[in-house]
C-alpha cells in the first residue's frame, strides 16, 4: 500500500483496551504530523459491555464495514461480568473467520533493557517470529456432546485442517522468512508421532512447498520439545510455522521471554485482505481505571500496523522510539511498576517519534 491516506477501524473493547488504545491513536497522530500520512479513524463498540446492556454482539453490518477499512486497531475483548467463551467465541473468533484473518504473525522480540526470565540471553538470542494458522484446527468448533450430563457423557472436539488452510499458512510462513532476511530457517512445530493424520498434512506441505524456496532452511520439531528449546535456546529459532492450538501455546511462552504481556503485540492478517492488530494481554480488568496498566502492546500493535501497510519509515521510528523509552525512562514493564501512568507512557513513546 502507497497511498499514505488510510481508513483504521477501532475496536477500543473492554476493561484496559480502551486506556491503551488511545495510547495507541496517540503514537499514531504523532506519526501523521511527522510523516504526513493521513489515518482515518472510525470506532466500533464492540464488547463486554455492550452486550451487557443490549445482547449485541457482533452484527453483520459492523463485519462488513470492518472489511472497507485498510486495518483494524483492537483493544480487547474479554468481561469478568461475561460467561467464558461467549465473548471469545461470537466476537474474536466469529470476527476472525468473516474476515478469513488466517494468519496469526507474533513477533518474539527481547527489546535492549527489557529484563528476561532466562538467565543469560539478550535481544541478540530472541528474536524471532511464530506463525500460527488462525482460521482451523481445533479452533474451527467441530465436535459435540453426547449424554451430556449423564454419567456415560462423551465430549468430542475436532481439529479441522483442509490443504488449502495449510498450504496457504505455510506458503505464508516461507514468504515471511524470506522476505526477513535474517536467518532464513523456518521450523515446523507439529506432533507427528501422536496426531497423526494432522501433522502428516502439515508436513507433507511444508516439504513440498520447500522446493520453491531452496534459499529458506527448514527444520521440524515436535510441539514438546520446541516448548523446552524456545526456552533453553531461543537463538535457534527464526521463523516458526504451526496450526492454530500450538501456536497459541508457544506465542505464550514467547511473550514472557520477551519480558511479558506489558509488550506482546499480534497481528490477525488476510494477506489477499484486511488485518487486525492488537495487544496479546487481555482486557486487564482489575486494573481498569487505574492509568497503571502498560501501554507499550497496544503501541507495538500500532507498529506492526505501520509494517502491515508497507510505511517503513514510521514504523522503524516508532520502533526506535519504544526502544529508547523502555531503556531509558522505564523503571519496569509491569502494570503499576512502569515508574510512570499509562498516558505518560504513551507520551514518552509519541515524544520520542517527534524526535
Amino acid at each position: 500500500m502507497t497511498n499514505r491516506d488510510y481508513r483504521i477501524g477501532v475496536i477500543p473493547g473492554d476493561g484496559t483496551g480502551p486506556e491503551v488504545v488511545v495510547e495507541g491513536l496517540k503514537v499514531l497522530k504523532t506519526v501523521t504530523k511527522i510523516f504526513g500520512i493521513d489515518f482515518q479513524f472510525k470506532t466500533f463498540d464492540i464488547g463486554g459491555e455492550t452486550y451487557k446492556k443490549d445482547g449485541t454482539l457482533l452484527a453483520d453490518e459492523v463485519v462488513e464495514q470492518l472489511q472497507s477499512m485498510d486495518a483494524i486497531f483492537l483493544g480487547a475483548i474479554g468481561h469478568p461480568d461475561v460467561k467464558p467463551g461467549i465473548l471469545e467465541r461470537e466476537i474474536l473468533l466469529k470476527l476472525r473467520f468473516a474476515l478469513d484473518l488466517y494468519i496469526n504473525l507474533r513477533p518474539v522480540v527481547l527489546l535492549p533493557g527489557v529484563a528476561t526470565p532466562l538467565r543469560e540471553k539478550g535481544p541478540e538470542d530472541i528474536d524471532f517470529v511464530v506463525v500460527r494458522e488462525n482460521s482451523e484446527g481445533m479452533y474451527a468448533g467441530g465436535g459435540g456432546f453426547f449424554k451430556k450430563g449423564t454419567p456415560d457423557e462423551v465430549a468430542l472436539q475436532e481439529s479441522v485442517n483442509t490443504r488449502k488452510g495449510v498450504e496457504r499458512c505455510v506458503r505464508y510462513a516461507y514468504e515471511y522468512c524470506r522476505k526477513r532476511n535474517r536467518k532464513k530457517r523456518l521450523t515446523l512445530c507439529a506432533k507427528t508421532n501422536v496426531l497423526v493424520y494432522e501433522s502428516d498434512l502439515w508436513y507433507r506441505v511444508f516439504e513440498e512447498l520447500h522446493e520453491a524456496y531452496p534459499d529458506v532452511t527448514i527444520n521440524y520439531q515436535h510441539v514438546d520439545a520446541l516448548c523446552m528449546w524456545m526456552i533453553k535456546n531461543p537463538e535457534e529459532f527464526d521463523v516458526i510455522v504451526t496450526n492454530n492450538l500450538f501456536g497459541d501455546i508457544i506465542t505464550d511462552i514467547g511473550a514472557i521471554i520477551q519480558g511479558g504481556m506489558g509488550i506482546a503485540a499480534g497481528g490477525n492478517i488476510n494477506p489477499e485482505g484486511n488485518a487486525m492488530f492488537e495487544p496479546i494481554g487481555g482486557s486487564a480488568p482489575k486494573y481498569t481505571g487505574l492509568g497503571k496498566i502498560n501501554p507499550l502492546a497496544a503501541i507495538a500493535a500500532v507498529q506492526m500496523m505501520l509494517e502491515y501497510l508497507e510505511e517503513d519509515e514510521p514504523a522503524q521510528a516508532v520502533l526506535a522510539a519504544m526502544k529508547k523509552v523502555v531503556k531509558e525512562d522505564m523503571k519496569s514493564l509491569s502494570a503499576g511498576r512502569m515508574g510512570y501512568s499509562t498516558s505518560e507512557v504513551g507520551d514518552l513513546v509519541a515524544e520520542a517519534v517527534s524526535k
